[in-house]
């Protein structure tokens, strides 16, 4: 339980850091280096993607050699150096340098920590220990963007502004760094015979979850979208800080909770409920303007991924061979970032092509297809693997 915790505060303080400059981020490409809503698109689908493939050989890596903590280590210093490179930038084409080394950071880090913390949990508490985390993560995440709030208010308009957060977001990115040093991994029993990873000898239900997750990805674009969507309906920069604020702030209380009912009642429900919740939630900011019915999506909008996020890496460790946990890990958001490319361009499109509520209407239809093709697979053999 104390590398959960440990970890949890490791992407506490990360997140804290990171959502001290990801919600203005969009807003400073806009109105200081004058990048458009597709550039924009384009910088945080590219960011995703390139790093997407290191994803699923990070997690096969650390399924092989036991590295781990090792990689984790890497990936978290990755996200240090991309505040350092955004606080120089001077153009879009830096912070795209900058993006794409923190996203290839989070691809070294990903699988391997999520497999630390299925290492470090009782089978039958996997979705306590992903909701735990999970809820620290967004913890900090909530706690980073109040942050940004804070100085936004109480400093002039300029572009000083925001190098006085990417500055002040350096020193929880050291602070979480040094928690990772603590974690100590177990050592796994070599295996002879060790059959390798491969997507053909994965459960039948998981690849067709995959395949979902795909799909679903495509319409969930970069959150960058949604928070100019806000600026769109008439929210001001501070204001809109702190809608993504109250989300974060809603999926942090309910993941934990969410995490334990996914062990008793499975998983099913549980990511059946969060992606209609999405698709609501999308087809309400793509056709509601209001700030009363903002406010309230936002707070669904945290439902969803409090009900999503950490099932769905309990789920993917239900379905799959201890000694391929890191790898499957690796491949689901190897899928996910490799979606997110053409996510994020089609999503900046189609908002230049047919007006801000486009992408959103495309991703709420997405989101309930996906709702009805998880139900259907994850019905197959009920009475197995939690369901």
């Amino acid at each position: 339980m104390s590398n959960i915790i440990l970890l949890g505060l490791v992407s506490l303080f990360t997140d804290i850091s990171t959502q001290m400059v990801y919600p203005i981020l969009p807003l400073y490409l806009s109105a200081v280096m004058g990048a458009g809503p597709a550039i924009i698109g384009i910088i945080e689908g590219i960011a995703e993607s390139l790093a997407s493939i290191v994803k699923l050989f990070s997690g096969i890596a650390a399924d092989k050699y036991g590295n781990k903590k090792h990689l984790a280590i890497f990936g978290y210093a990755s996200s240090t150096i991309n505040k350092i490179i955004i606080l120089f930038a001077s153009t879009w084409t830096g912070v795209l340098i900058a993006r794409i080394i923190d996203r290839f950071g989070k691809g070294i880090r990903t699988a391997p920590r999520d497999a630390i913390i299925a290492e470090s949990a009782e089978k039958s508490k996997l979705g306590k220990a992903y909701g735990l985390h999970k809820g620290m993560d967004l913890l900090g995440t909530a706690i980073g963007i109040f942050l940004a709030w804070l100085i936004l208010a109480s400093t002039v308009n300029s572009d000083n502004q925001y190098k006085t957060i990417f500055l002040y977001s350096l020193i929880p990115a050291f602070i979480g760094l040094v928690f990772l040093f603590f974690i100590k991994e177990k050592k796994q029993e070599v295996v002879k015979k060790k059959i390798e990873f491969n997507w053909k000898n994965l459960d039948t239900r998981l690849k067709l979850f995959m395949v979902f997750i795909f799909l679903f990805t495509l319409g969930n674009s970069s959150n960058a979208f949604i928070l100019l969507r806000a600026y769109d309906a008439g929210f001001s920069a501070q204001n809109a800080i702190l809608l993504y604020f109250l989300f974060n702030m809603t999926g942090s209380l309910l993941s934990y909770p969410a995490g334990i009912l996914s062990d008793k009642i499975g998983r099913k429900k549980i990511l059946c409920a969060g992606y209609f919740l999405y698709g609501l939630v999308y087809l309400g900011i793509g056709l509601l303007t209001s700030s009363a019915a903002f406010i309230a999506l936002f707070v669904i909008y945290g439902f969803y991924t409090a009900l999503t996020t950490g099932v769905e890496r309990a789920l993917i460790v239900d379905l799959v061979p201890p000694e391929h946990k890191a790898g499957a890990l690796g491949l689901h958001a190897a899928i996910v970032g490799i979606g997110l490319l053409p996510a994020s361009v089609i999503a900046g499109f189609l908002w230049s092509w047919l007006g801000p509520s486009a992408p959103f209407i495309f991703g709420g239809v997405l989101g309930f297809i996906t709702c009805i093709g998880v139900s259907v697979i994850l019905s197959v053999r009920r009475k197995e693997e939690g369901e």
